[in-house]
């Protein structure tokens, strides 16, 4: 089995944003000495603790950190930015670091409304011509663009023995469509779907067309696990990020990710607790031969050639730890 991990890098109750970035280069560099095949940062805007605003930086700063494990972007969110540029940036990390860098992309805004308008103009209506964006930045990394287009003599530059792969993120069957049509591998956020995501997965195998000579359909399923010694401590650990959520909901996630005590004591409605078990059925939690029957489960099941983890606890080595003890079962 292929495992690779996703980073958004949560800021914990008692953590600063520095000291969570770091975390996150820490998280890196044991993901590639645990044998993990990728790291991805995600991409967050106006989320106080979530430190991943900007994963184009952190790329340089951890692949600079690490030598063999491929880093990308999951994602990096396109319909705020021209083509061109991320084209250039990636085409520089691509220089820096040779075939190892991912392009994920994605259509979502990332944050608030406040934060988009900042961003980026029209959002919305580069969000419908994302089609047409995100073949423009193909060409940009490919070089493809025909003969007659406006930026065929535009170069994005430096240019890279091998530029990265892109690849095309989402949860619907819309996404899968447009990533079978451009011949992209395609990542199914099942951690965030309520989709049926194996009729989505196929419908990217049963639609894809070849971009390159040799090129075959791949899939990447993203979920959320945390795993320890026992079902119970792996039960208390999850708890911190699950209600997290529930006071991301209602504005009152100022301190960050709360420790395991602060979320035992958090005061539920019924209708949270309610929530909170719907949101434990889109996770793995427990020991490490629990994780693994559900790993193996869930790639039998949706057909996918790796399996991509996401993990927020409060705690770093819990963190670390999770990551660490399903490796040791599955790599």
């Amino acid at each position: 089995m292929r495992l690779s991990i996703l980073d958004q890098s949560p800021v914990s109750s008692n953590q600063t944003s520095r000291e969570a970035l770091n975390h996150s280069l820490k998280l890196a560099q044991i993901g590639e000495s645990l044998g993990y095949t990728r790291y991805w940062l995600t991409e967050h805007h106006d989320l106080q603790h979530l430190a991943s605003s900007t994963p184009e930086v952190l790329l340089g700063y951890i692949g600079g950190h690490t030598e063999t494990i491929r880093i990308g972007a999951g994602a990096i969110l396109l319909p705020h930015y021209r083509p061109y540029k991320v084209a250039e940036i990636f085409n520089t990390l691509s220089t820096l670091f040779p075939n190892r860098i991912d392009l994920g992309i994605g259509r979502a805004p990332g944050g608030s409304a406040e934060a988009t308008n900042a961003l980026s103009t029209n959002y919305l209506q580069k969000v419908f011509a994302l089609p047409e964006l995100l073949e423009e930045l193909l060409n940009f990394l490919d070089g493809s663009f025909p003969d007659e287009h406006e930026f065929k003599s535009l170069s994005a530059l430096p240019k890279p023995e091998k530029s990265a792969t892109p690849w095309l993120l989402g949860t619907s069957e819309k996404s899968a469509k447009l990533a079978a049509k451009n011949g992209l591998p395609y990542t199914f956020g099942y951690f965030m779907s309520d989709n049926k995501g194996t009729e989505i997965i196929q419908t990217y195998k049963d639609n894809f067309v070849k971009r390159y000579e040799n090129q075959e359909p791949e899939v990447i399923l993203t979920v959320s696990v945390v795993c320890a010694e026992t079902n119970k401590q792996a039960e208390e650990i999850a708890l911190s990020s699950l209600i997290w959520s529930i006071q991301k909901e209602k504005l009152e996630d100022e301190n960050g990710v709360p420790s395991i005590e602060a979320a035992k004591q958090y005061e539920l409605t019924d209708k949270e607790k309610e929530k909170i078990e719907n949101m434990k059925q889109q996770m793995i939690i427990g020991d490490q031969k629990t994780v693994k029957i559900q790993l193996k489960a869930l790639e039998k099941e949706y057909e996918c050639d790796e399996i991509m983890i996401n993990t927020v606890t409060y705690s770093p080595d819990d963190k670390f730890n999770s990551y660490c003890l399903i490796a040791e079962v599955l790599l």
